[in-house]
C-alpha cells in the first residue's frame, strides 16, 4: 500500500507529485494526460514565471517538473482514468478504466473538469462538422470564414481573439448583458473591426446540411430570433467536473464539485483531500489549482506522519 493516491495530471495533480516526491512520500499519480484543460491553449500569459506559454509547452514542463524529482517514490500511471474510488481497510483503493487497482492510506482529488455541450438541436449533429469545443485544434481549419462563438466568459473571449488572427469575422454570443472577461481582453476585442457580440441572447439550433452553414439565436427579452450565417461555432460555456468516480465516498455541492475545507483542501472524509477545478474553491485558475494542491500536500504529509 502507497501513501498517497493523487488522482488528475494538471497543474494540481503534478505540483502535489512533484511536493510528494521531495517528501520521499510513497505515492502513484493517474492521470488520463498531463495538463489539464490548458492542454489546448495557444497562449497563457498568467502562469506565474512565464511571460507567455503554450498549453502543450506548459504540460510538457509540468511532465519535466515531475520527472526530474520523481526517482522511485512517485509512479506516473499516464493514460489511466480512474472510474472508481472505495474505502479499504487500512486506506483507499482507486480503480481505472482498465481494471487496474492502486492502494494508499491517503488521496488527493485532482481530476479537473470536462467541457459543457451545447445542448440544442444541430449541436450533436454537427460535432466536428463545424461544432467544435477546442479552438486551438480546429480553429485554422476556419481560416477566412465566418463563425460563431458561444459563451461570454474568460474562455469565449480568449477563443474569440485567438480566432480573429485567421477567421474573417467572429461574432459571440452571450446570454447576460455584459460581457464577463478580463477588462483588457474584452477592450482589445471590442475595438477589433471583425468582432461582434451579441448580448441577452442564446443560441436555439445549429442548421446545415453535411457542415454547418447557420445558427439560430435568440433574444432572451423579446423573443426575436435570428439566423447567423456563420460556418463553425465554438462552444465554451463552462466545464462539468470529474467528480463522479468519488461520489460514494466525499460530499459533493449541488453541482457535483468536491466540498474542501479552504483551510487545508480536507474533505468531508478522513485522508481524503481535494484541489483544483474538481473542487467547490470559488476561482478556478492553473496557479490557483497548484496552490491548492500545495496546500493540500503539506496537511497530507502532516497527516501521514501522525498515523
Amino acid at each position: 500500500m502507497k501513501d498517497l493516491i493523487i488522482v488528475g495530471g494538471g497543474p494540481a495533480g503534478i505540483a502535489a507529485g512533484v511536493y510528494a516526491a521531495r517528501k520521499y512520500l510513497k505515492a502513484v499519480v493517474i492521470a488520463e494526460e498531463i495538463g489539464g484543460q490548458s492542454t489546448v491553449s495557444e497562449g497563457i500569459e498568467n502562469w506565474i514565471g512565464t511571460v507567455n506559454i503554450k498549453g502543450s509547452d506548459l504540460a510538457k514542463s509540468l511532465k519535466e517538473h515531475l520527472a526530474a524529482y520523481q526517482r522511485d517514490m512517485v509512479e506516473l500511471a499516464e493514460g489511466s482514468r480512474v472510474e472508481k474510488l472505495e474505502r479499504i481497510e487500512g486506506g483507499f483503493r482507486a480503480t481505472d478504466a482498465a481494471g487496474k487497482t492502486y492502494d494508499a492510506r491517503a488521496v488527493l482529488l485532482a481530476s479537473g473538469a470536462s467541457r459543457r455541450k451545447l445542448a440544442i438541436p444541430g449541436a450533436d449533429t454537427f460535432e466536428h462538422k463545424g461544432v467544435t469545443y477546442c479552438a486551438s485544434c480546429d480553429g485554422p481549419l476556419f481560416a477566412g470564414q465566418d463563425v460563431a462563438v458561444v459563451g461570454g466568459g474568460n474562455a469565449g473571449l480568449e477563443t474569440s481573439a485567438q480566432l480573429l488572427a485567421y477567421c474573417k469575422s467572429v461574432t459571440l454570443i452571450h446570454r447576460h448583458d455584459a460581457l464577463k472577461g478580463d477588462a483588457i481582453t474584452v477592450e482589445r476585442l471590442t475595438n477589433h473591426p471583425n468582432f461582434k457580440t451579441i448580448c441577452k441572447s442564446e443560441p436555439t439550433e445549429v442548421l446545415g446540411e453535411k457542415f454547418v452553414s447557420g445558427m439560430k439565436v435568440k433574444h432572451r427579452d423579446t423573443g426575436e430570433e435570428t439566423t447567423l450565417p456563420v460556418t463553425g461555432v465554438f462552444v465554451e460555456i463552462g466545464v462539468i467536473p470529474n467528480t463522479a468516480y468519488a461520489k460514494d465516498v466525499v460530499a459533493l455541492d449541488e453541482v457535483n464539485r468536491v466540498i474542501t475545507d479552504p483551510k487545508n483542501q480536507h474533505t468531508s472524509v478522513e485522508g481524503v483531500w481535494a484541489a483544483g477545478d474538481c473542487t467547490d474553491e470559488l476561482y478556478h485558475q492553473n496557479n490557483i489549482a497548484a496552490g491548492d494542491a500545495v496546500k493540500a500536500l503539506e496537511d497530507i504529509y502532516q497527516w501521514l506522519m501522525a498515523h
